[in-house]
């Protein structure tokens, strides 16, 4: 019954996909897509439908086989012995045949699966790698994870099982039927009798199971959510500091307990259905065995024909209640494909084009000409399926900035300063195209950056950020991110730079020291230093900074500037200001507020004419032009007066539409 108690399994996980398949409409050319994108792999796979369709005849012809041996013997004489011998040695080859065919089924099966999940898998992360940054603060991680690994996975079964199982079961359910018809069509009708039996109740059983299975689900993406957010080191610090560790263990073992109940109902309800199907197929073997055997008493078949078709009953089972739900395999399948689509039919928000050209190479001029910027609507950047809402908000962003023009000469520094909201930000990130203007021209060494190559952007610019990454690798292989080759001798040489480098000697393991998740094995002012000695190792002609010292205490701001103010000499730098107390040597101070530079020139320039920097200024010092200390929107707080190549922090990076 090992057939029977696969189809059995296949069917329960079709009831289980049932309403969820149902409930998903596909798309226009799935089916169309699906077959292009199987092109590369049609030899491998006529192989493997081969390999299928031969097993398949191999199934029936056993049990065939196996009536004559009953047979031969029942007739007796001289020929009987070696005839026996014969069919019994046919057998044997069939069988080592389908051993070796089963072989090769799977190879070509494991091929073509893992294949597709590898160039699935592969288009997607390529994809979503060149989606706006907007889609990434819109999108919850784990959906789009699941897109890589259960939706690819599904897809993948297209081609393997449910391919295999419809062409396995189509070919044996009519093979078996045609013989079993051909020996004996009243004990076929007979055995087929007991089918509805199963089939009726084991579709309520499903549709139970699909309840369950559907709230476990929901009850482990929970818990698997709330163990990343409390796992994660930023999370855990907030449960020690605000939260209670009993109440955060007694929800979750809410959530466990049920999953463990919803567990044990579910391999009740699987047992049964499987203990059923077994339960019938073997009344169906005993009526089989009675009829035929009370026909082969009066003479009207062999007694080789009832063992065949009780043999081949158990053949005929398996397929029947496979197929009865085969709309729901091949739907399954589709739907995952579908999702798949869904992702890589998404535009992505930089593209380069074909005719792209190099910016030139350490010029670092930087020029904004009338550039407009608004934030896209959710609908344009993202999947409600990946929100995990009914439908994407379509209203349009308000434009953050209006009609925005400057120049920054190579060498020159430009301080972007004003209230929180302005666009500062925002503007900063149109220079590497984390984002493209909506109007206007961004241009970086003489060339529209719509019109350069993604490559020659990325060396070009550096950013340092407030609160910079770091992966969960060691420092050496988070340094090399932004020079690959970059010798030893050379990352010693930028965290030298940064002022981090006697702190990486004096690690056990040096270089090869592991961060930990997000650097937090650091300090914020050591990680932000080894993120500077990132940037030295690419060594841009252009510096963006945003944050770098936010939320520093006084020794680690300190550290930081020193190690900017080697990042900044010789290269052109934007730097993003709220604190004013650093800004007064910049070339030029750009003053943003609502999208608009309202005022620009030097310090005191601005300071003369009284306008928004000079409010600023005077909200930030109670003694104007005065380096002492000061309360700001934050607190109290120590000003470190520093040269121009340090700076101070603004807002964060926009998530949506702030800055």
């Amino acid at each position: 019954m090992s057939d029977g108690g696969m189809a059995g399994w296949s069917m329960i996980r079709s009831m289980r996909n049932q309403d969820e398949v149902s409930a998903h409409r596909l798309s226009r050319g799935t089916a169309r897509r699906i077959v292009e994108f199987a092109r590369p792999y049609r030899r491998d796979i006529v192989v493997f439908l081969v390999t299928v369709v031969i097993a398949a005849v191999i199934g029936v012809a056993t049990p065939v086989l196996a009536g004559d041996v009953i047979n031969a013997i029942s007739r007796g004489g001289a020929e009987a012995g070696s005839t026996v011998v014969r069919l019994a040695l046919v057998i044997a080859v069939l069988a080592v045949a389908d051993a070796l065919f089963s072989l090769v089924q799977r190879w070509y099966s494991a091929r073509i699966g893992e294949g597709i999940i590898l160039d699935l898998r592969t288009r997607v992360y390529d994809h979503v790698q060149r989606m706006p940054l907007q889609f990434f603060t819109r999108t919850q991680t784990g959906a789009l994870v699941s897109r890589l690994n259960n939706d690819v996975m599904g897809a993948q079964r297209a081609f393997t099982s449910t391919l295999s199982g419809v062409v396995s079961n189509v070919i044996q359910l009519v093979l078996t039927a045609g013989v079993m018809l051909t020996l004996s069509w009243q004990i076929t009708v007979l055995s087929l009798v007991m089918l509805p039996i199963f089939i009726v109740p084991a579709r309520r059983v499903g549709r139970r199971l699909a309840d369950i299975t559907r709230e476990s689900y929901n009850l482990n993406a929970n818990m698997n959510a709330t163990m990343t957010e409390r796992f994660g080191v930023a999370g855990a610090l907030l449960v020690k500091l605000f939260g209670a560790p009993e109440v955060e263990a007694r929800r979750f073992a809410g959530r466990a307990e049920r999953v463990r109940d919803i567990g044990i109902q579910s391999a009740m309800y699987s047992r049964t259905f499987f203990v059923a199907m077994l339960l019938v197929a073997s009344l169906a073997q005993a009526l089989t065995y009675g009829l035929g055997g009370w026909l082969a008493v009066t003479g009207s078949v062999s007694a080789g024909t009832v063992v065949t078709l009780a043999l081949l009953l158990t053949r005929l089972y398996g397929p029947l209640t496979a197929l009865s739900n085969v709309r729901v395999d091949v739907m399954s399948a589709l739907v995952s494909f579908d999702r798949v689509f869904e992702v890589l039919d998404l535009r992505p928000g930089i593209a380069e084009k074909p005719d792209a050209v190099a910016v030139p190479r350490g010029n670092g001029r930087v020029e904004f000409r009338d550039v407009r910027f608004r934030y896209p609507a959710a609908a344009e950047v993202s999947l409600a399926s990946l929100e995990e809402v009914t439908t994407l908000d379509r209203t349009v962003n308000e434009p953050v900035l209006r009609g925005v023009s400057f120049a920054v000469e190579p060498g020159q520094m430009i301080a972007l300063v004003g209230p929180s909201g302005a666009g500062k930000s925002t503007l900063s990130m149109l220079i590497p195209r984390v984002y493209d203007v909506t109007d206007g021209q961004v241009l970086v060494g003489g060339v529209d950056v719509r019109d350069a190559t993604l490559a020659s952007l990325r060396d070009e610019i550096g950013v340092v950020t407030q609160d910079s990454h770091l992966f969960h690798e060691t420092i050496a292989e988070n340094l090399r991110y932004a020079k690959p080759d970059a010798t030893d001798d050379e990352i010693w040489a930028a965290l030298a730079g940064a002022q981090v480098a006697d702190l990486v000697r004096s690690l056990p393991d040096g270089l090869d020291t592991t961060v930990g998740e997000r650097g937090y094995r650091f300090s914020g002012g050591e990680k932000q230093r080894i993120a500077i000695a990132r940037l030295l190792l690419k060594a841009p002609s252009i510096v963006i900074l945003d944050e770098a010292t936010a939320h520093l205490d006084s020794e680690s701001e300190a550290a930081v500037q020193r190690a900017l103010a080697v990042a900044l000499t010789g290269r052109t730098a934007l730097v993003i200001a709220h604190r004013l107390s650093t800004v007064r040597d910049a070339d030029q101070i750009l003053v943003l507020d609502e999208g608009r530079i309202v005022e620009r020139g030097r310090h005191e320039e601005l300071v003369a004419v009284g306008g928004l920097y000079a409010e600023l200024y005077r909200a930030q010092f109670a003694v104007a032009d005065s380096p002492t200390p000061y309360v700001d929107a934050t607190g109290p707080e120590t000003v470190i007066t520093m040269p121009m190549a340090t700076y101070v922090a603004d807002e964060a990076m926009p998530p949506a539409a702030a800055n």
